[in-house]
């Protein structure tokens, strides 16, 4: 009798049906220039625009943005646009604008001045227009092809004589250090802002990277580092005035109480670098629960506050060895993706670069961090980046408000987010453009928006299950461990078990794991993070979606019906 009523209610379902619908997703807004809204960057019309970047180098010995003899620079503009990034963060070392004798130094006499004549035949055939060009003119020319291919830019001085970038000793940690002379620095913030004055794609200036060295102080921070934004806003007051902290960019905690004092406003972005190796190898000799709600902690005390006090924060240095072999990377990049997704962080990835002209001494040196190859042909690791594309768009922010305020349930692991497809079909992970909104109640339910079905679990090693009895412990999910991204619940039998991912990316209850100080044990596939979003879904919406049913008369009856028919 129970399945009579059962199916007979889905076939009255079935017939209410209003014929599906698709919500487009919103693409994202390239209008500039950009100002700040409280935490957010935001266009003219306070639309959110949300910096999902990628690191391109430009401020080693030849001072020429890498990979201009593998391919043409268009090519790559176009690749990296393809990629899902909408900005890139372009560095440039202090010297190519305020050392005289460089002024005047072609493309081609900076490569025979290191004996790169390989590197020469190489731009001569894939950007012949640039290679007797002046050094700064090719830079422009990397900048333009970026802006012809609607991808914004950010200046970023990263180092004063150009090299590879950092140490505690290279003269460039710090002001008055002997190749960061303040007045200097300041001269080519100036001439570099007053340079790309006018240039529409050039959102933003990143006054220094990772500041450091025995030198270093709060006080001359606030001294210079206000001279220099101010500086910046004088010659180019379209661009966003980026600053840098303390200790390899990881340290801003000294703002919490003392705020810089500028005359200018809406233009202001904090910055941060956030590495596995910024904690040594403690992903690896640890528990990743435990050092992941460490770390986060840490991050939120150092610099994450000023998202609460109303200051945008950038990631503006991230990434990872893209080989997939080194397991503190790879245990790091799952806590960080969690934690810029609930946060909805703007970031810059390190790096582009396939492979260096010349680093440290090393012609064609590989970079295993670079998105691609060392030919700059083809991308280095095609699931990372699928892995990222979740946070590439913005979950919510100023005029963003496409739907009310929901949850997604994003896998860090994979980027994907959970998807449902009927009543009778497992949850699957997915495209988390594809996902529909959750909501989790006070009550620890996980509830689908606009329909009364919620997460429940059965038994061990089995799918996790949509069902209408909500009131039963098998229905509430607690976030548990030190990372707090496992889902935890009981099963019929009263035992302890956790959301967790198979291996066809079915959504599954299994027995919790790496729960204790065990540091072999990685408990990636039933990490899980809740995350605000006021995005659509761009998934057609299916007969289970019971926005237009609730609106029919008689609908709380037949639901006490099915309830009572399921109890």
């Amino acid at each position: 009798m129970g399945r009579f009523f059962f199916f007979t209610f889905f076939s009255l379902v079935s017939l209410l049906v209003i014929f599906p619908t698709v919500i487009p997703q919103s693409k994202p807004v390239m209008a500039q220039p950009l100002y700040t809204n409280s935490r957010w960057i935001v266009d003219e019309g306070g639309q959110r625009v949300k910096l999902a970047c990628v690191n391109w180098v430009s401020h080693l010995e030849a001072m020429v943005t890498e990979g201009l003899s593998k391919q043409p620079v268009d090519a790559i503009s176009k690749k990296i646009a393809s990629m899902g990034f909408n900005c890139v963060r372009l560095t440039w070392p202090l010297f190519l604008v305020t050392n005289d004798s460089l002024a005047s130094v072609t493309v081609r006499q900076s490569f025979q001045s290191l004996g790169l004549s390989d590197t020469i035949s190489g731009i001569q055939a894939n950007n012949p227009s640039i290679i007797d060009l002046p050094l700064i003119k090719a830079f422009q020319a990397v900048v333009s092809s970026l802006g012809a291919n609607n991808v914004m830019v950010i200046l970023d001085n990263h180092i004063s004589k150009p090299g590879w970038c950092c140490s505690n000793s290279d003269g460039n940690g710090f002001f008055g250090d002997k190749y960061f002379n303040p007045d200097l620095w300041i001269k080519g913030l100036t001439q570099m802002a007053t340079l790309f004055n006018g240039v529409s794609n050039v959102v933003g200036m990143s006054l220094r990277n990772e500041l450091r060295g025995p030198r270093q102080n709060v006080s001359d921070w606030y001294r210079y580092m206000q001279k220099g934004a101010e500086a910046v806003h004088s010659a180019n007051s379209d661009v966003l005035v980026i600053l840098s902290g303390l200790s390899y960019d990881k340290d801003l905690s000294f703002l919490r109480n003392q705020q810089v004092n500028l005359t200018f406003t809406g233009k202001l972005v904090f910055e941060m670098h956030w590495y596995g190796f910024s904690d040594g190898q403690a992903w690896l000799s640890g528990n990743p629960n435990q050092v992941c709600g460490r770390v986060v902690d840490n991050m939120m005390r150092l610099s994450g506050f000023l998202l609460d006090q109303g200051w945008p924060l950038l990631v503006s240095e991230f990434g990872m060895d893209l080989r997939g072999t080194n397991v503190n990377d790879n245990r790091y990049i799952n806590c960080f993706l969690a934690t810029v997704a609930e946060l909805d962080l703007d970031w810059a990835l390190w790096t582009l670069v396939g492979s260096y002209y010349l680093r440290e001494g090393v012609i064609g040196l590989n970079e295993v961090y670079g998105v691609l190859d060392w030919s700059w042909c083809e991308n280095r690791n095609s699931s990372f980046l699928e892995r990222i594309s979740a946070v590439q768009s913005p979950f919510r922010g100023p005029g963003l408000s496409e739907t009310k305020l929901h949850k997604v349930i994003f896998h860090p692991l994979t980027g994907l987010c959970v998807l449902r497809k009927s009543l009778f079909e497992p949850l699957r992970l997915g495209p988390c453009t594809n996902s529909e909104g959750w909501s989790y109640s006070a009550q620890k339910t996980l509830t689908l928006k606009g329909t009364y079905f919620c997460l429940q679990a059965n038994e061990l090693e089995n799918p996790a299950q949509l069902g209408i009895i909500c009131t039963d412990s098998t229905a509430k999910w607690e976030t548990i461990s030190d990372s707090k991204m496992h889902l935890s619940t009981k099963v019929n039998n009263g035992s302890t078990a956790c959301l967790d991912v198979d291996s066809e990316n079915t959504i599954v209850v299994s027995t919790c794991k790496c729960l204790g100080r065990d540091n072999m044990c990685d408990p990636g596939s039933q990490w899980f993070k809740l995350v605000d979003s006021t995005r659509s879904s761009i998934s057609t919406k299916s007969f289970l979606q019971m926005d237009s049913i609730l609106a029919l008369p008689g609908k709380d009856f037949v639901w006490k019906l099915l309830r009572s028919v399921l109890e």
